[in-house]
């Protein structure tokens, strides 16, 4: 065998279980339609990402945030996809989604945008401050612009969501 093939199979001096998934390597992303069946296709994935990554634990409060952010999403979104990026990170599991909805100019209109899509995300934003996390929205940084919403869950607090 190479070299160069040994080097990268090699295991990692930190990784424990060489080629088992660990919570520390979960990063996922996802383009789905912008249709209401997208929200069940990113629920399910959103369980079998956990699950592979052993946190099972996180389940409920992740798949809730997930279905929230993407229904209301494919609800704002003028483009024919959502992207959606799933990563755990400093004991968090932090769900992104890019919709293709740009800021409005005339700052009423901005308001009035803003506060519909305040209020489609509330029931997410109550899971959310349940986990004491945080989440948001804003302009997406990527070009053709858009825009970014994203919630954080804390690995101890979401564990504890339905207990």
């Amino acid at each position: 065998m190479p070299a160069s093939l040994t080097t990268c199979l090699a295991p990692l001096p930190d990784d424990p279980l060489p080629g088992q998934p660990r919570p520390e390597a979960l990063a996922y992303s996802l383009t789905l339609p912008a249709a209401p069946q997208s929200a069940s296709v990113a629920r399910a994935a959103t369980r079998t990402i956990l699950r592979t990554h052993g946190l099972e634990g996180m389940t409920e409060a992740a798949v809730q945030v997930m279905s929230e952010l993407v229904a209301c999403a494919c609800r704002f979104t003028p483009t024919a996809e959502v992207y959606i990026a799933l990563r755990y990170r400093d004991e968090a599991l932090r769900v992104i989604l890019y919709d293709g909805h740009a800021r409005h100019t005339h700052p009423r209109l901005a308001a009035a945008c803003e506060a519909r899509r305040r209020s489609a995300l509330r029931v997410m934003a109550c899971v959310v401050r349940a986990c004491r996390g945080d989440w948001g929205f804003g302009d997406a940084r990527e070009p053709g612009g858009g825009t970014r919403m994203w919630a954080v869950l804390p690995r101890d607090r979401a564990r504890q969501y339905l207990a």
